[in-house]
């Protein structure tokens, strides 16, 4: 008889199949969804309206990886949510079978193969590091060492312009107090080879722009991982009369999406210098702030650019004096949820409410420039969802999400429930990940991260 270890226990789960392996399950309960490379059997189910990935694992790690990400949810980390684990699995002829990982299927989100099967252009990679390099720095400063850094163990999730990732595996993590700079090296050091060798497979099957280069990439998220965590948790000094220079600080984390919990300010003696360090920093800036003015669970992007058309529609309104929340919850009822409600039922799976929003954002700016007029909110939404969402790819469950998912027109996958084992038509042995085979050998030792220029911008 299986045993169930959840804190958030779905009875829906508890008399489906588990006495049987998961490549064996019947398709019944499965959904074809898009995923990464795995060196373990990974399952989408559908119970209800819920999807949930199943992984098969060992049991001391499948109990690892459930506290490990139960500990990143309660600290609102990106990560995927735990649901539980099942033991105590035995199949009809009496063998053990390995436990079950169960964790909640991230709506909206992609591996990075997915992204990369239609083509990808150089500045959308620099996004995709971008994202990488923000979730190391955050798991960083919680003391979260990952040990297995790789763009395959991360889900992106569309960020109005940017992409905005989330932790997957986290077997091999270690959970400590603080993190000494040797442990962040190592963790650093895991990721430029990881990445390496997933870029060089990328550029073998011809999904990378010819325009880049696998060893520039990897080179190039040393210096962002750097440059950010410098700003985040660097020490500061300068002359008494510059205290000016400490909310310039502030804003500038604030500008990364970050907030300040802690500053350790100090000054001199005589009161000549000030030294200032951030102690606690805190993501989430913007989108904490959209949620309390309007209710909106939003991307820290989305939440920016949401809040820029607050903004805009308080200083056009001329209600500069009017409370915030009262002038947001006016955004709200006038602005975003005509939107949102404009979108047909049958294309609410192409894209998340606040990616839409944004996007129809875009859209209105860019048909106010080619027509020479400003283009009506409302307006821009019907032109938006004909000309652009109708041709969109379904990335949230959909019905088109149960039948076989193809890169290309007319092509079928050799298992729609297993997408990693490539198409019915490709020829050759199924390409693997060289650095996921190879996981237990020991492995040799531009973008919005632009900390520079916002140095330069902010002071």
């Amino acid at each position: 008889m299986p045993r169930f270890l959840s804190s958030r226990p779905d009875s829906r789960l508890i008399p489906l199949p588990w006495d049987t392996p998961l490549t064996e399950w019947p398709t019944d309960f499965l959904v074809a969804l898009p995923r990464g490379i795995s060196r373990h059997v990974v399952r989408f189910i559908k119970v209800g309206s819920s999807v949930y990935a199943a992984k098969e694992v060992i049991e001391h790690l499948a109990l690892h990886e459930y506290r490990t990400l139960t500990e990143l949810h309660r600290t609102d980390t990106p990560a995927v949510e735990p649901v539980g684990v099942v033991t105590g699995r035995m199949g009809a002829d009496g063998r053990d079978l390995d436990p079950v990982l169960i964790t909640k299927h991230l709506e909206f989100s992609l591996p990075y193969r997915a992204l990369f099967d239609h083509g990808v252009r150089p500045e959308t990679v620099s996004r995709l590091l971008d994202a990488l390099v923000v979730l190391l720095v955050r798991l960083h400063l919680i003391g979260f060492l990952w040990g297995d850094v790789s763009l395959s163990n991360v889900l992106f999730r569309r960020d109005a312009g940017q992409f905005a990732a989330y932790l997957v595996d986290a077997e091999t993590a270690e959970i400590h107090e603080a993190l000494s700079d040797g442990q962040r090296a190592h963790d650093l050091q895991i990721a430029i080879t990881n990445l390496y060798g997933e870029f060089c497979d990328l550029e073998a099957g011809r999904m990378l722009d010819t325009s880049l280069d696998p060893l520039k990439l990897v080179e190039s998220i040393d210096q962002r991982y750097r440059d950010l965590w410098a700003e985040l948790t660097g020490v500061e000094e300068f002359s008494g009369q510059e205290t000016y220079r400490i909310e310039n600080r502030v804003r500038r984390l604030n500008a990364l999406g970050f907030d300040v919990a802690e500053l350790d300010i100090r000054t001199s003696p005589d009161g000549s210098t000030i030294r200032i360090q951030p102690k606690v920093v805190d993501a989430g800036h913007h989108s904490r702030r959209l949620l309390r003015l309007a209710g909106l669970d939003t991307e820290e992007n989305q939440a920016r650019r949401l809040l820029n058309d607050l903004d805009t529609f308080r200083a056009r309104t001329n209600q500069q004096h009017v409370d915030e929340a009262v002038v947001a919850h006016q955004w709200l009822t006038e602005c975003f949820q005509p939107v949102v409600t404009a979108v047909p039922a049958d294309l609410r799976g192409k894209r998340e409410a606040a990616q839409i929003f944004h996007e129809v954002l875009d859209y209105r700016w860019y048909a106010s420039q080619r027509q020479n007029r400003e283009v009506p909110l409302l307006e821009a939404t019907h032109g938006y969802i004909q000309d652009v969402l109708r041709a969109l790819p379904d990335e949230a469950m959909s019905p088109s999400s149960m039948t076989p998912l193809g890169g290309e027109e007319g092509r079928q996958l050799a298992n729609p429930f297993d997408p990693s084992q490539g198409f019915l038509d490709d020829d050759g042995p199924m390409p693997e990940d060289p650095w996921e085979t190879g996981a237990e050998e020991d492995l040799p030792a531009a973008g919005i991260l632009d900390i520079a220029a916002l140095r330069a911008q902010r002071g």
